[in-house]
């Protein structure tokens, strides 16, 4: 058990603190000391987590234009295509998770809704083929065409070997040792309120758990006053890292008993729209650091600021790093989101 391992970690501690001051005491007698090379700390586990946003891979069926499916024809049908200017960065992490809004199926019929969102089955390859290894489905077009397609899209995921979580459903993956654990809630009709703690309790035996919840306002950059009781509920419940979507913009990130919380990562390979006014996104990635089980360091962070695409002026669906100018002014926006959140004196950390 998580707790039992922290416990027995720490008396592990106090027992080497006692044996080197020991072995220091004999040093000073004049016994001959051992050199100064350092080596490798066999009991030491990182783990690098890389967060990003809304990933819709498919287009409503009234859309024309520069569509998904269109901007994928024109690709040759590369489903390497999307995810082409970011896999480097996914490529060198442990776990890639998104936010998956949006289905994954050929079968059920459209929701009576203003957008519905799905994509072929093997769609799910861009995911795959983008080093992406899981993702949520607690959201508002997880069910676009009925039950049938989000239990489609479930079965999908599970053979491509992609992870998901959604609710009660809670994604689990094993790090070199490390119990990864991926939590998806839904708030925009109160669910996440009701479930976190039973949800979080199944979580108690997990070693790192990253809580990802649909919420707050479409086009807002602020979170409500309920994102952030919400997501302080999340931590003190033993998150070790919180991440939000659904506003489709960024907003601001916090540090909250030294957890960190990511408001909105805003949209990501973003089918939902063929022309957004705002592209810009970013990428959160951390490392997480165990002794033993026991987690150490978690200030090793950065955020990559990217846009949904690489072209300015339409959305070609493959988010792309920024750099210069533009790399800049994504900072000092989420610099500017951040400064009211918590204490207002977070240094955030870029790449």
């Amino acid at each position: 058990m998580k707790r039992s391992r922290i416990v027995l970690s720490l008396l592990a501690a106090v027992f080497m603190a006692v044996c080197l001051s020991a072995c220091g005491n004999r040093a000073e007698d004049g016994a001959e000391t051992a050199g100064t090379d350092t080596q490798p700390d066999e009991n030491l586990t990182s783990v690098t987590i890389s967060c990003a946003g809304d990933c819709t891979l498919g287009s409503d069926e009234s859309f024309s234009g520069d569509t998904f499916e269109e901007v994928l024809s024109r690709n040759n049908g590369s489903y390497s295509y999307f995810f082409e200017n970011v896999k480097p960065v996914f490529e060198s992490d442990d776990v890639t998770i998104v936010n998956l809004e949006g289905t994954l199926s050929n079968n059920g019929e459209r929701e009576p809704k203003t957008f519905a969102f799905r994509g072929a089955p093997d769609y799910v390859n861009i995911l795959r083929d983008g080093s992406v290894e899981a993702v949520t489905l607690a959201n508002n077009h997880s069910s676009d065409y009925g039950e049938v397609s989000l239990s489609d899209t479930k079965e999908t995921l599970s053979g491509a070997g992609i992870k998901y979580a959604a609710d009660r459903e809670i994604a689990r993956l094993d790090v070199r040792g490390v119990r990864v654990a991926v939590v998806g809630l839904y708030q925009l009709d109160g669910s996440a309120d009701k479930i976190i703690d039973s949800v979080m309790a199944q979580t108690a035996d997990d070693d790192l758990v990253i809580v990802e919840v649909h919420w707050g306002e479409e086009g807002s950059g602020t979170p409500s006053e309920e994102q952030i009781s919400l997501a302080h509920r999340a931590v003190d419940l033993g998150a070790d890292l919180v991440i939000g979507h659904h506003p489709h913009v960024l907003q601001g990130v916090e540090k909250y008993k030294g957890k960190y919380i990511c408001y909105s990562l805003g949209n990501f390979c973003f089918g939902g729209n063929t022309d957004p006014s705002d592209k810009d996104t970013m990428i959160f990635r951390q490392t997480f650091t165990f002794r033993e089980g026991m987690a150490g360091n978690t200030d090793d962070y950065r955020i990559i600021p990217c846009s949904i695409s690489s072209e300015s002026s339409y959305n070609n669906y493959q988010p792309t790093p920024l750099s210069g100018n533009e790399k800049e002014r994504v900072q000092n926006k989420i610099r500017r989101l951040s400064e009211n959140l918590g204490d207002g004196n977070l240094d955030l950390k870029f790449d």
